[in-house]
């Protein structure tokens, strides 16, 4: 297992969709030291793609996106401002691994941190137990959106009680 801080970066990212023509719709973090950032994503152009069931999900409309949304650009390089680096995990890295690569490409810039799979620093006994801790967190948290930086949240958390550290208060 590769040596991982303390308390894990977690990336998470919603998305128009779950094919092909998908792209990012909105990105969120949680970092070590807790602090939590997210961000509306406003689509390109060319990005056209719009599926119902991942709006269901996430609540956010295209709309609100064009409205409010940062550029690609600008989200890319306080990305790369913020997670300069550092290995962020997440619990869908294919999914996530994508969608950052359709916002870096769209931005012409690359990442300046690693993403890897949450799965890769969790011992596989403790995997069992995931889906059941992260529903108690969950609960705990009482967060009513399914929103990016919620759910990095929520991740990181499971992550830290499955680990069982001590260093890491959990309010």
């Amino acid at each position: 297992m590769p040596f991982v801080p303390t308390v894990p970066a977690v990336i998470d990212l919603e998305a128009s969709g779950f094919g092909s023509h998908s792209y990012p719709i909105e990105v969120g973090f949680a970092l070590p030291n807790g602090r939590l950032e997210c961000t509306l994503i406003r689509p390109e152009p060319s990005w056209i793609h719009w599926d119902d069931s991942a709006y269901q999900i996430h609540g956010i409309t295209r709309e609100l996106l064009v409205a409010f949304g940062k550029p690609v650009d600008q989200v890319a390089l306080w990305l790369n401002k913020q997670l300069s680096g550092m290995t962020v995990y997440s619990d869908a890295w294919g999914h996530d691994y994508a969608w950052l690569a359709v916002l870096y490409d769209a931005a012409n810039l690359a990442p300046s941190f690693k993403l890897d799979h949450l799965a890769s620093i969790m011992p596989e006994c403790e995997a069992s137990r995931w889906n059941n801790v992260h529903d108690e967190i969950e609960k705990e948290l009482g967060l009513k959106r399914h929103r990016a930086s919620n759910d990095a949240l929520m991740l990181q958390r499971t992550w830290v009680r499955l680990m069982d550290s001590d260093e890491f208060a959990i309010a």
